[in-house]
């Protein structure tokens, strides 16, 4: 028996599905898979193919480094991770190990004007 030749172009979802799977296997980005030309799975595989080639997608190249570097060099490595940083935090931040921070000075009070200078006298 031969396959049965579907006379009807496949439905409009079922379509995009289709160039979606024959871009992915490809190498082609969902965008690129989109605009692929055909009806029936063979057709688009084989444009999928082609445009792949192309682009040079069949040979992706290595993603781009991640920016900002290395992470938490300067914390070292004592073996213990995560006990190191909170005390590089903790002494950088100036708070003890209980968390707390050191007491504020007190803020002098009074009805004392800070800018009197008390060695000026009026002579008459």
């Amino acid at each position: 028996m031969e396959p049965e030749e579907n006379p009807q172009p496949p439905h409009p979802a079922e379509l995009e599905l289709m160039k979606v799977r024959a871009g992915m296997a490809a190498g082609l980005t969902f965008e690129q898979s989109t605009r692929l030309q055909g009806t029936t799975v063979e057709a688009l595989t084989a444009d999928a193919q082609t445009l792949a080639a192309e682009l040079g997608a069949a040979n992706p190249a290595p993603p781009a480094p991640r920016s900002g570097g290395n992470r938490g060099p300067d914390v070292g490595s004592g073996g213990r991770g995560v006990s190191d940083g909170a005390a590089l935090y903790r002494s950088r931040h100036n708070i003890d190990e209980d968390g707390n921070r050191p007491a504020k000075k007190p803020i002098p009070t009074g009805n004392r004007n800070p800018f009197v200078e008390n060695d000026y006298t009026m002579e008459r």
